[in-house]
């Protein structure tokens, strides 16, 4: 990249907007009560609705996340029957508009109360709450007040009950801790569904014991070499146990009948020809095919789903289905229509890659759109059967699309995608024939060709995640970029408190808060200034350096002056 650049407007250090103005997803109704804050201090308590298990769980998650930043004690106990202080959790009394899902939030000069009909409403809610505090909050250490909510009457319910996100731990392993700590950013944003891709070319990810070689083989490589990785069942619950503590379901994933190629690199009886191939590390696609024919190939199959039902109290499993380009179309159907009554037998709901659609899908089986346009045949004709649709357009929701061409990591075969375009499209008119009545609900897919690392998960994901949840969560008629951008920037101060490695995108302005780690020591862009005292000058948290190209030639050569910008914060 070589040449002038163009200096942009300044977008960072922006100042601090209202919290009631910078709650990411956006409720159905904020109402600010003027005059009035509640302060959190160190004789606070939480409160539960009595004899809850469910409320008493999230009223000590709460003070989980508070007493790590205040220092305060926050015990927590059962709910007197009127609040007359305190931070109060119940199950009764919400709104009669929040569902199963929403909640109400009442803040007075001496109360906080938390109403809604479920732990998962009551959940959310905190989410809401912990967001009008400072963004310093979700410090791991002490921190210094004064800590205060502001006086507001909230009532929030979501616009589809499925927003989801999904963790390739295929292509790169990703240990136990690692996905936990994705669960937790995700919770933060109303997520209450984790996809887990367990399975590909490259790698099988969870232990089945009536197929061990499954884990022992085709969990020993993963993309680029390296030794892989599998969970244990003991592992698996753990990560069940702990996404159902944030309230979300772990939907499980085994691709099929392509992208199998780590399963018959183990088994050589599932391939057609008796052979196992040899295992990939590469990122080709579609190559591979389980053999159609073959009745091994189903006793197979059963016995997977089988055992994964087993471990997976979640409604679903996802069968996969796309990318099948070495199956022929009658045989892609006739596995489809095999593989679909399994996945009924035991005790699931079907849900797959848009591709399944082919098929002639039960109205419980739910296709995911993954394509980059606005129609699919077999998509209409799923929803005229009755299927719901998951909304994944892959131009607008991939995680690992590159920002822009100087992103160091991700892909770019579906476009890139900055945090506008992540934002501006609605899934209840998306796709011609689908009404939003047929959405089930949006997820944001998050591959891992290029993906080693938490940190690498949490620059791909954040900021765009948030605006993903945001079209999961929030009425079409609250969308509006410049508000939301405002208040997406209002996130950094608990990003930087959380030591997430955000993406700091020029089209958001970001606020510094008190303490901004990893300001640019830079001298600051002037788009009319000549620098003529140093080879760095900073933008929009990027660095931007001058360097001599000289197209690969020898040293000495000729040649002339580049920028190059450094696309991680500074």
């Amino acid at each position: 990249m070589a040449g002038s650049v163009t200096a942009a407007t300044q977008t960072t250090g922006a100042a601090a907007i209202p919290p009631l103005q910078a709650i990411v997803p956006v409720p159905v109704s904020v109402q600010a009560v003027n005059g009035v804050s509640f302060p959190l201090t160190s004789t606070t308590k939480i409160y539960t609705q009595a004899n809850s298990a469910d409320a008493k769980a999230v009223g000590d998650y709460l003070a989980g996340v508070l007493r790590r930043s205040t220092g305060f004690a926050l015990p927590v106990s059962d709910a007197p029957a009127i609040p007359a202080d305190g931070i109060s959790l119940l199950l009764s009394g919400a709104d009669s508009s929040v569902g199963a899902q929403g909640y109400q939030l009442n803040v007075t000069a001496s109360t906080a109360v938390l109403r809604a009909n479920t732990g998962d409403g009551l959940f959310g809610g905190v989410q809401t709450l912990r967001q009008l505090l400072p963004g310093k909050i979700e410090s791991a250490t002490v921190q210094a007040g004064p800590w205060t909510i502001p006086g507001a009457n909230i009532v929030d319910y979501p616009r589809f009950a499925y927003r989801a996100a999904m963790l390739d731990v295929a292509r790169h392993f990703h240990p136990v801790a690692s996905v936990k700590k994705y669960i937790d950013q995700l919770a933060q944003y109303k997520i209450n569904n984790l996809h887990l891709h367990l399975s590909d070319d490259q790698g099988w990810r969870i232990t089945i014991d009536s197929w061990p070689k499954l884990t022992t083989v085709g969990g020993a490589t993963q993309v680029g070499g390296g030794a892989g990785g599998f969970y244990t069942k003991a592992q698996y619950a753990e990560i069940i146990a702990y996404a159902t503590s944030r309230h979300m379901t772990v939907i499980p994933e085994i691709d099929m009948p392509g992208h199998t190629n780590a399963a018959q690199s183990a088994y050589a009886e599932l391939n057609c020809n008796g052979v196992a191939p040899a295992p990939r590390t590469d990122t080709e696609v579609g190559y591979s095919s389980l053999c159609i024919n073959k009745d091994i190939t189903y006793t197979f199959i059963a016995d997977v789903i089988r055992e994964l039902a087993a471990m997976t109290p979640g409604p679903y499993i996802h069968i996969g289905g796309d990318e099948a380009q070495a199956t022929t179309d009658a045989d892609y159907l006739k596995f489809i229509n095999k593989v679909v009554p399994i996945v009924t037998a035991a005790g699931k709901q079907a849900i797959g890659w848009h591709e399944i659609a082919k098929a002639q899908l039960p109205a419980s089986a739910t296709p995911q759109f993954w394509g980059t346009t606005t129609s699919d045949s077999g998509v209409s004709n799923a929803v005229a059967r009755g299927s719901k649709i998951i909304l994944s357009p892959a131009n607008k929701a991939y995680l690992d699309m590159k920002y822009n061409s100087s992103s160091p990591i991700g892909l770019n075969w579906a476009g890139y995608i900055e945090v506008q375009d992540a934002y501006n499209w609605n899934p209840g008119a998306y796709l011609n024939g689908v009404p939003e009545s047929a959405i089930k609900g949006v997820e944001s897919p998050l591959w891992t060709e290029t993906v080693k690392t938490s940190a690498d998960i949490e620059y791909l994901a954040f900021p765009r995640l948030a605006a993903h949840a945001e079209l999961g969560w929030s009425p079409w008629s609250t969308h509006n970029w410049d508000a939301f951008k405002a208040r997406l920037g209002a996130q950094a101060p608990r990003w930087q408190a959380q030591g997430i490695n955000f993406y700091h995108s020029g089209q958001v302005p970001w606020e510094n808060g008190t303490s901004v780690p990893g300001t640019c020591g830079a001298t600051t862009w002037s788009g009319t200034a000549i620098y003529n005292g140093g080879a760095v000058v900073s933008h929009n948290n990027h660095k931007w350096t001058a360097k001599w190209w000289t197209r690969n030639e020898e040293p000495g050569t000729t040649g002339e002056w580049g920028v190059w910008r450094d696309d991680g914060a500074c």
